[in-house]
């Protein structure tokens, strides 16, 4: 960091809606700022910006592994690796964020309250695309059945689901 300061108070991490929300808009700040300065964003820099000299090498690899662990990309996070805008790509900053509050409460990655979190994102970017949009909704056939699958003779769920009419 070579003598660099940032203006940023201690963070409070706890594991809750109002912390995610802080996090969140906290992430997004550090990407602008980093923007502004021509600098890399980056697990590194952003966790070194927050934290200071307790994001050493130790603490910057639990968070990562901890990251690696949920993703299951063939590639491993690392620390220099790239962060897209918390905005447009919200699922790498979700297993951050859920990360740094794994490492820094000492709690297991299950334990942390991924429907706070999710909900803070919504909070904070409420214009954005939400979180869980790629997972599979369930629809109920014509003779009531939960199924996944989208056939031509099925209604989503939660339209009109009392008629006996289908649209097709």
């Amino acid at each position: 960091m070579k003598g660099e300061k940032f203006a940023t108070a201690m963070i409070d991490i706890q594991n809750t809606q109002e912390c995610f929300v802080q996090l969140w808009l906290r992430l997004e700040r550090t990407r602008r700022l980093f923007k502004g300065q021509y600098r890399r964003f980056c697990i590194r820099r952003v966790l070194q910006s927050w934290f200071g000299s307790e994001a050493d090498d130790d603490f910057i690899w639990e968070v990562c592994f901890q990251a690696s662990n949920v993703l299951n990309e063939e590639d491993e996070v690392c620390g220099w690796d790239e962060l897209p805008s918390p905005k447009l790509y919200p699922r790498k900053h979700r297993e951050l964020l859920r990360a740094i509050v794994c490492v820094k409460l000492g709690i297991g990655m299950r334990k942390v309250n991924l429907n706070a979190l999710d909900k803070a994102y919504s909070i904070a970017f409420p214009k954005s695309t939400p979180i869980n949009v790629n997972k599979k909704c369930k629809y109920i056939s014509h003779d009531g059945e939960m199924r996944t699958n989208l056939p031509s003779q099925m209604k989503k769920c939660g339209s009109d689901v009392g008629s006996s009419e289908i649209d097709v």
